[in-house]
């Protein structure tokens, strides 16, 4: 019986995507522990078989049970046929092609990428790659208002930032916002029309782009076109805006009618397959971009609106503001609406939990945190990795300073607590994708879920954690300085489980950046030659010490200490 592995591959994003003019990348999941080497044939379409040219394939990490492996295919023509040799130490092969593995290749078969498309997923707004994005919660900035934020423009141009998002603005009857009454209206509490009009010139001339916060998946109760379902009942031209059960509408204590969440009466579910529906809420993006030059949406409980609605959002908003930058909030694994016709990013909550559980809960070590990294990269294309809202919390969430102090192996917690979120600000703003400030973070803002990690901004110098500020502000300024901290691709280094270290690598083909985490009480030294073998020196960019070359290289770390090695 021949040797059989597990391998997975289809020729569709994110297995084979467009990675530029005549470049396809392909992925492919092998087995782990095999020490599979894999080879990728390719060639034109037309060409007669046999004529594949072979390439081998970059191994790029275990992501538990499989590992990942890649590879970058030249293509003039746009038509590519392709399919894989696997073979390890021992000699044993298995070819692995559209009809599966087999022996011989012709039993494999071939898999086709029939044309390579100019993709939507490569055509990010040219701002993205830099963006530094700071979200606000505006009735507990400051002052509550439009104007209050506008005031804190130069505050957060010096931190760093250069980019705000806010959660919804427009009018409601509840602190939140995410129950909308009018769609065309700011709320009387935060300001006016004019008020967000001055607020992104001003950002703008700091730097700063601005994002709103849309709430498509359903409105508020007092929004007219439901209050005239309530008030008309069957008769009412509205009453296919909504999902309504039967007649007449009741409201409590069982809603008659879908609502987000459970049974929340107050916030009907939005029919957006309608027409009527969809062209009112696109008219309603569209007119804040017009009516104030805002630079994005963030997208409301997004994985549950209709798709073909996010299709024609993305294809009208992107024809008439191409640098638009469109952010989808999804608390699960987003792929699915991240392959160039919908989102070009999302919130990574998904990125968020693995953060929490090996900085704040201490509950995994290096490698299971690393296998998370390379399973949630390599569920995404590169452009919406690269696009993704890299959050530590959000109004949604605990903070996770409050999660550092609370989690830990026993350890004091107030004293290890700010180091261990030090630790994941680090990787934070040295990882791939865009990384994502809550309000107040910076300054050592505390508190558990909702409300109150929505409490009032510290603006108090002696309220705020100073050594904390800097950090952030110095990590931002190291990712500004290094283009390699953004536009990178993330590889594993090492890991060692025993001592709680990880090492990873940002790398273009004109950079390469070390960085080593230490997420222990104890002292340790690595190895740094397996780093970068062609140098004798290496300099932490933290402290700027140069670590020189005699015999071998060992660089020691401070207990919750890391390095940023270049």
């Amino acid at each position: 019986m021949p040797t059989r592995w597990f391998v997975y591959h289809t020729s569709e994003d994110p297995f084979a995507c467009p990675s530029g003019p005549g470049a396809l990348k392909l992925r492919l999941f092998v087995q782990n522990g095999c020490g599979l080497i894999c080879t990728v044939l390719h060639s034109d379409r037309y060409d007669p078989p046999g004529s594949e040219v072979p390439q081998t394939m970059e191994f790029i990490g275990s992501a538990g049970a499989y590992e990942i492996h890649e590879a970058v295919i030249r293509t003039e023509t746009g038509k590519c046929r392709y399919l894989f040799h696997l073979k390890n130490a021992a000699g044993e092969y298995q070819w692995y092609g559209e009809r599966g593995m087999a022996e011989n290749r012709e039993r494999a078969g071939a898999f086709q990428y029939a044309y390579l498309h100019r993709p939507k997923a490569l055509e990010l707004p040219a701002w993205s790659s830099d963006a530094i994005v700071y979200q606000i919660y505006p009735s507990s900035f400051n002052n509550g208002t439009l104007k209050g934020i506008t005031a804190k423009l130069p505050y957060l141009r010096e931190l760093g930032v250069n980019v705000v998002y806010m959660t919804p603005i427009f009018e409601s009857p509840t602190e939140h916002k995410y129950d909308t009454t009018d769609y065309y209206k700011i709320d009387p509490a935060f300001g006016s029309t004019e008020d967000l009009r001055e607020l992104v010139e001003q950002a703008h001339r700091e730097g700063i782009r601005v994002m709103l916060d849309a709430v498509f998946n359903h409105s508020g109760d007092k929004f007219f076109a439901f209050r005239d379902v309530l008030e008309q009942g069957d008769s009412s031209r509205y009453k296919d805006w909504f999902f309504i059960h039967s007649f007449p509408v009741v409201q409590q204590p069982v809603p008659t009618y879908e609502t987000f969440a459970k049974a929340e009466y107050h916030m009907p579910k939005l029919n957006t397959n309608h027409p009527e529906v969809a062209e009112y809420m696109l008219e309603v993006a569209k007119y804040w971009v017009r009516e104030t030059g805002i630079d994005g949406w963030r997208l409301d409980v997004a994985n549950e609106v209709d798709p073909l609605f996010w299709r024609r959002f993305r294809s009208e908003l992107k024809a008439e503001f191409p640098e638009l930058l469109i952010i989808g909030e999804i608390m699960h694994a987003s792929g699915p609406w991240l392959r160039g016709d919908q989102f070009d990013g999302g919130m990574n909550y998904v990125l968020r939990d693995a953060i929490l559980e090996f900085f704040a809960e201490q509950s995994v070590g290096p490698v299971r945190f690393m296998e998370q990294l390379l399973h949630m990269e390599a569920l995404c294309n590169d452009q919406a990795n690269s696009a993704m809202f890299q959050l530590l919390g959000s109004h949604d969430t605990l903070r996770f300073l409050t999660a550092c102090k609370q989690g830990g192996r026993g350890w004091d917690h107030e004293q290890t607590g700010i180091r261990r979120m030090m630790l994941a600000v680090f990787f934070q703003m040295t990882y791939i994708g865009m990384p994502m400030i809550y309000y107040g973070d910076e300054v050592g803002m505390e508190g558990a879920t909702d409300p109150h990690c929505r409490k009032p901004m510290l603006w108090q110098e002696e309220e705020q954690h100073a050594e904390l500020n800097g950090w952030y502000r110095r990590l931002m300024a190291l990712r500004k300085e290094h283009a390699v901290l953004r536009t990178g691709s993330f590889r594993p280094w090492f890991t060692d489980e025993a001592r709680n270290v990880v090492g990873y690598v940002r790398r273009s083909e004109q950079d390469r950046i070390g960085l080593v985490i230490n997420n222990s009480p104890n002292t340790c030294e690595i190895a740094v030659d397996s780093f970068r073998s062609d140098t004798n020196a290496v300099t932490d960019l933290l402290s700027g010490v140069t670590f020189r070359n005699s015999g071998r290289m060992l660089v020691e770390v401070e207990p919750f200490g890391c390095l940023m090695l270049r």
